[in-house]
């Protein structure tokens, strides 16, 4: 298994998790810790959506990703889209999510939320949420 599948499968236990987590084990990002989406995205010619932004985060004792989903049209449903590991150093760092998704998108108004989480704790790692934003966003082709 490559370190990106890795790094997928990680994030999609994690989502999973977050449905088991109560509110109030939710984590809230200190001020210094942040991530930001940028306000245009690029589709390739074969469905590749990739969406991108900043994050900063201080320490993490677990494996830290950057996630992000998008929707297009209808609020209530969300895409997924890719997970990138991130370095916790308290400097800022870029990160840039892809994933290739033939039709489901097309240039034009999409929203996009992503969340900067670590997977934490023994045995089922369960998510601490360090920060998250949301941004409206344009599609452009690329």
């Amino acid at each position: 298994m490559s370190l990106r599948q890795v790094s997928r499968a990680l994030v999609a236990v994690a989502g999973a998790a977050l449905l088991l987590v109560a509110p109030s084990a939710v984590a809230h990002s200190a001020p210094y810790e942040e991530v930001t989406v940028d306000p245009t995205g690029t589709l390739a010619p074969d469905g590749t959506i990739t969406l991108s932004g900043t994050y900063r985060c201080l320490s993490g004792t677990g494996p830290v990703f950057v996630s992000s989903s998008v929707s297009q049209g209808d609020p209530r449903v969300r895409h997924g889209i890719g997970g990138t590991s991130a370095v916790c150093d308290g400097a800022e760092h870029r990160w840039a999510n892809s994933e290739t998704r033939k039709d489901a998108f097309t240039p034009g108004a999409a929203h996009v939320e992503a969340t900067l989480m670590e997977l934490s704790g023994g045995g089922l790692p369960m998510p601490v949420f360090h920060a998250s934003g949301q941004q409206d966003v344009t599609l452009t082709e690329g």
